[in-house]
């Protein structure tokens, strides 16, 4: 399926990833960006706003009778829009209602359009803990927590209109994505920005539970091009696809490069009780995204990190989460 001058709703699209697909999305198409900006933040469609042929709505995919007035013409459907996995661990509820319910909302009003493309942005917290490892799409879901279980019921509402209706779905599992934008305040804050924050303001990095957990750390921009490549991919209609950079690197792996990078090798490690429901491996296989898209991410995690360090001290200095507030539980 060619994407190009395509009418095209992202959802979640102020937030870290969306953001940065949206940006791809809206060199060759005309673009409705969703979202209710509870999590998202204007300052990441700079790049967007007033650009011809983009149009900002702020809505709640909750709603189902307003996603049903914006899917009014809409081609293809790139879903990100969610309830982050912190948020999950005190507030279960809120996280079903918009991963999973908010998911149902968008199916039933892209069905009802005859939409040509729904791309259902996942996770790779739908997998739990690395079973074997790489790890493929067969490998067995079982989450360990409600956000993953969430994301995967979200999973099996768009392929059930795949299955039933017919409606062309598209799911892709990310695995953990670093980079510009990445959220650093609250409870969205990830392990890259809070170590970042930490080592700037002279303080150690908290580390939650031994450090030896894995993730498959893929840089944003890379993420954003394989989300883009899947869903113009008509092979994979009705499946699901990996994307990721295809290897496996610890966050006490992580935090000792970060204070390599900033220089604060003196200050240590502090280590705190695990967090609740954390996977302790991550290691995708990406065999399917070379072979069916032809996505291979180049930027390994040293270069992916001083890129985010570039950008920490040019700009995302500003945007709050101070290394005291980093140091706090943010669940």
């Amino acid at each position: 399926m060619e994407l190009k001058s395509k009418k095209i709703m992202v959802t979640g699209a102020a937030g870290f990833i969306g953001s940065h697909l949206a940006e791809l999305l809206a060199e060759d198409n005309d673009l409705v960006i969703v979202d209710d900006f509870s999590i998202g933040c204007i300052e990441n469609l700079a790049n967007l706003e007033g650009r011809p042929g983009v149009r900002i709505e702020r809505a709640d995919i909750t709603e189902l009778d307003k996603m049903r007035e914006l899917m009014e013409g809409i081609d293809v459907v790139f879903h990100m829009a969610i309830s982050c996995l912190r948020t999950s661990l005190n507030h279960p509820m809120l996280s079903h209602d918009i991963n999973s319910g908010g998911t149902l909302h968008l199916c039933m009003a892209a069905h009802e359009h005859g939409v040509e493309r729904f791309v259902y942005c996942s996770s790779s917290e739908v997998y739990g803990t690395a079973q074997t490892a790489p790890m493929a799409e067969d490998h067995p879901c079982h989450p360990t927590t409600v956000y993953g279980a969430s994301k995967l019921a979200g999973e099996n509402y768009a392929l059930a209109y795949w299955k039933t209706y017919g409606m062309p779905v598209t799911v892709i599992r990310p695995f953990n994505t670093y980079g510009p934008r990445e959220p650093q305040e609250g409870a969205r804050a990830e392990v890259i920005p809070r170590f970042t924050m930490q080592l700037l303001a002279g303080r150690q990095p908290v580390v939650y539970g031994d450090g030896e957990q894995t993730r498959d750390f893929t840089f944003v921009e890379e993420t954003a091009r394989g989300l883009m490549l899947a869903g113009a991919c008509d092979d994979l209609v009705g499946d699901v696809v990996n994307v990721a950079y295809g290897q496996e690197v610890s966050i006490r792996r992580i935090a000792e490069l970060l204070m390599e990078m900033t220089d604060r090798n003196d200050v240590g490690l502090r280590h705190e009780e695990a967090r609740p429901g954390d996977v302790l491996r991550h290691y995708a296989d990406v065999t399917k995204a070379k072979n069916v898209l032809g996505f291979e991410a180049k930027i390994d995690i040293e270069e992916g990190l001083r890129r985010y360090l570039e950008w920490f001290k040019a700009e995302g200095a500003s945007r709050g989460g101070e290394g005291e507030e980093a140091e706090r539980p943010n669940w």
